[in-house]
């Protein structure tokens, strides 16, 4: 299991439990995350405050998550970003894609 996920005000928040976000997780990741969204969960704040690397694979799995969520009439948002992971989001322009905040609480309130 990579997402812990539990309730989060209006939301649910979804901790990845691994350091290093790769290639070999990411369907898996991807998967957990749909099935989060199937389950009706208009909300989904991922935290990465636990990851220390993620490859474009995972980014891959995270960015296909959105667009079922979108589908779905969902939404993720996307906290806990060491800085060196958000300057990958930033060079590969998912901020402009992802709602980023520094907390859940943050992302919670934004909602």
């Amino acid at each position: 299991m990579i997402l812990l996920a539990s309730a989060l005000g209006n939301a649910l928040l979804a901790t990845v439990q691994i350091k290093e976000g790769n290639m070999v997780l990411a369907e898996e990741f991807k998967t957990e995350l749909l099935n989060l969204i199937d389950d009706n969960n208009k909300y989904i704040i991922v935290n990465f405050e636990r990851v220390i690397y993620v490859d474009s694979s995972f980014l891959g799995a995270l960015v296909s998550a959105l667009k079922h969520a979108m589908n779905k009439g969902a939404d993720i948002a996307v906290v806990g970003l060491n800085k060196d992971i958000k300057s990958l989001f930033q060079l590969v322009r998912l901020d402009k894609v992802f709602r980023i905040y520094a907390t859940a609480q943050q992302a919670l309130n934004g909602a």
